[in-house]
């Protein structure tokens, strides 16, 4: 029987600036490497999209909830072509919105994908995954890019360091050290922090594709871990 495994597809991977089709290829050909062992349930994020939308309804004034609801619209719409991308053989043809969807699909499934469920405050995506991670029993691995967790932003501070391992609580300590905002770029939110640790959730923070496979081939990978 395959292992379940939840990703957690950060939107700025599937929707730049343009599409980066060669990294949806590449992750898409990963995923087909081991679908004899796993069985993955992935959570779009909203990128670039989301952003965009959320900017413009800021400028008009519209509310918090509002500007959360356009976020959750583009992971849908991110996860709807992400479906598209996968196909009809392996990957859901309908929107899951609920995690017993989820859980239905990938009876059915190899791969299944899916944007957030419904509105949670001060959350983005990764609640999502979070959640779905400890509703599924699995390890849950967080896609973004950069290729771990650092000790600052590496886009912006040069001497940022590269934190290979974390435990849960001090996750925790640094996620809710920052403020939240809706359409965050940080690499997971504080909601999922706080899940993570209170269900001891095994997380992994990965760059690439290439990470990615190693993790699931060998365990040997370039990226952070959270547990502990």
């Amino acid at each position: 029987m395959e292992k379940l495994i939840v990703i957690s597809l950060g939107g700025s991977l599937i929707v730049p600036e343009e599409m980066n089709i060669p990294f949806l290829e590449k992750f898409a050909k990963t995923l087909r490497k081991y679908y004899k062992t796993y069985k993955f349930a992935v959570v779009c994020g909203g990128g670039t999209i989301a952003r965009k939308y959320i900017s413009a309804l800021k400028a008009e004034n519209k509310s918090k909830r509002e500007l959360a609801n356009a976020g959750i619209r583009a992971t849908r719409m991110n996860a709807q072509f992400m479906m598209q991308f996968f196909g009809k053989k392996e990957a859901n043809d309908s929107l899951p919105k609920s995690m017993i969807e989820i859980k239905n699909s990938l009876a059915k499934n190899s791969v299944v994908l899916c944007g957030a469920l419904r509105y949670y405050g001060k959350a983005t995506s990764d609640t999502t995954a979070a959640k779905l991670a400890y509703f599924l029993k699995t390890d849950f691995i967080n896609m973004t890019n950069v290729k771990g967790l650092y000790t600052d932003n590496p886009k912006t501070h040069k001497k940022a360091g590269f934190i290979p391992k974390i435990s849960w609580k001090n996750f925790e300590k640094m996620a809710l050290s920052i403020k939240f905002k809706v359409g965050q770029n940080f690499v997971l939110d504080q909601n999922a922090a706080t899940i993570i640790k209170e269900h001891k959730i095994k997380t992994y923070i990965l760059g690439s594709n290439e990470a990615l496979d190693n993790l699931l081939k060998e365990g040997n990978f370039e990226g952070t871990i959270i547990f502990g």
